[in-house]
């Protein structure tokens, strides 16, 4: 059973996630975005996502998980998501933003080629270069934040509170070693879509190289 405990200093954490959502509501604001209660959903594709389909699958005790797929150009890489259970992080701020951490794994799944999609996330992460050598594994851990449930998709890229959509947007640490990349995780399982989103471009190559050992 995966602990929900997060190992992440609170001071670090509440920083990095306060100003990640106050950039993104700056930015959805930007745009100009209005709020009426509710949007129809679409999938709507940026250069710094990737967007790909999900399906649930039976709960493993607490655990939610996701079968992933993404197809293109007759490639069809499959991967699990698996998230355990969040709990909220317990101070005013993270109250106030409904902010909620956990832990999760990417699980890997036969016959998945995924030459397409690393190629794809390399562009949206802007990383320098795919690996050249993997070792592959059968299981990559994470530790996630929610940001909240009930967002919609903004034009640009991004996320809103209002108007309210079913989109479920997460910061995943991907640590391994000395190295931790950051990247973001976004759900939608009401249209049955998934994306993943830069978080920095400083992270890109290391998101990229833990991501291709397990898809």
């Amino acid at each position: 059973m995966m602990s929900t405990i997060i190992s992440l200093t609170k001071s670090r954490l509440i920083i990095s996630l306060i100003a990640s959502l106050l950039l993104a509501v700056g930015s959805c604001n930007h745009r100009g975005v209005r709020s009426p209660e509710t949007v129809s959903e679409t999938y709507v594709s940026d250069p710094n996502s990737v967007g790909f389909d999900i399906t649930p699958l039976p709960n493993a005790g607490s655990t939610h998980p996701w079968l992933a797929t993404y197809t293109s150009q007759g490639k069809i890489a499959k991967f699990r998501i698996e998230l355990g259970p969040s709990v909220p992080i317990d101070d005013k701020e993270s109250r106030e933003f409904n902010i909620e951490s956990g832990k999760g794994q990417f699980t890997a799944e036969p016959g998945s080629n995924a030459s397409v999609l690393i190629a794809d996330l390399r562009k949206a992460l802007e990383a320098k270069a795919i690996p050249p050598e993997v070792q592959r594994v059968k299981n990559l851990p994470f530790q996630f934040v929610s940001f909240g449930k009930n967002q919609s998709q903004a034009s640009g890229g991004g996320f809103n509170v209002k108007p309210t959509g079913n989109w479920t947007t997460m910061k995943l640490f991907i640590s391994e070693g000395d190295q931790e990349g950051d990247v973001f995780l976004n759900l939608n399982p009401v249209i049955g879509k998934g994306q993943f989103s830069i978080k920095d471009e400083e992270y890109g190559d290391i998101v990229l190289a833990k991501l291709v050992r397990v898809l």
